[in-house]
């Protein structure tokens, strides 16, 4: 079993790095191989908005950046991970940049899910989603904001399973471990 981290933290910060440290451990537990991307760290362009991915170059994105790896990754994983602080109840600005250029993955011809259209699906399967956002303070209006785009983001993406949770900054390191095996284990990651 395979987990992709796509790491939204925008500089160093010391509770995105226990949680980051923390879910790497407990996949080392369980036995599944995890990549980590730290996507500060790497050179995303930002999508275009052209639909070449769905016209000219089928499934691929039309820049030739790290972006393309990133997708390819995460339809081949089995759970991907969306980590980041949490900014206006959305992503940071590194992660909204990869999620957009993940619109490859899906189709530019629509169909109907639960009343509301969507993206037909490009492939067979697609990994589970869980989102992991890290807040100053609690924020109760922010959380709810950051759980509802992350499901909006799983409908999207065609995702089997999906979980989202919101971790406040300065929480005991158990603690974060005790959220970080509740949110695993509602999309279905089990020792």
């Amino acid at each position: 079993m395979k987990a992709l981290i796509l790491d939204g933290s925008t500089e160093e910060n010391f509770t995105l790095k226990i949680v980051h440290d923390v879910i790497i451990d407990e996949f080392k537990n369980i036995g599944w191989k995890v990549n980590s991307r730290v996507l500060r760290d790497l050179k995303i362009g930002s999508c275009y908005g052209c639909f070449k991915c769905w016209v000219q170059t089928p499934g691929i994105c039309v820049i030739d950046d790290v972006e393309r790896d990133i997708a390819k990754e995460t339809i081949q994983s089995d759970l991907l991970i969306f980590l980041t602080p949490v900014t206006f109840g959305g992503y940071s600005s590194e992660l909204k940049k990869a999620v957009d250029r993940l619109i490859p993955l899906v189709m530019p011809f629509f169909i109907k899910i639960d009343g509301e259209v969507h993206h037909k699906s490009r492939y067979e399967r697609y990994p589970s989603l869980m989102g992991i956002g890290v807040l100053p303070n609690e924020d109760k209006e922010s959380e709810q904001s950051f759980k509802t785009l992350v499901n909006r983001n799983a409908i999207n993406f065609h995702s089997p399973i999906h979980t989202a949770g919101v971790i406040i900054s300065n929480q005991d390191k158990e603690l974060i471990r005790e959220e970080i095996k509740t949110l695993l284990s509602e999309v279905g990651v089990k020792k």
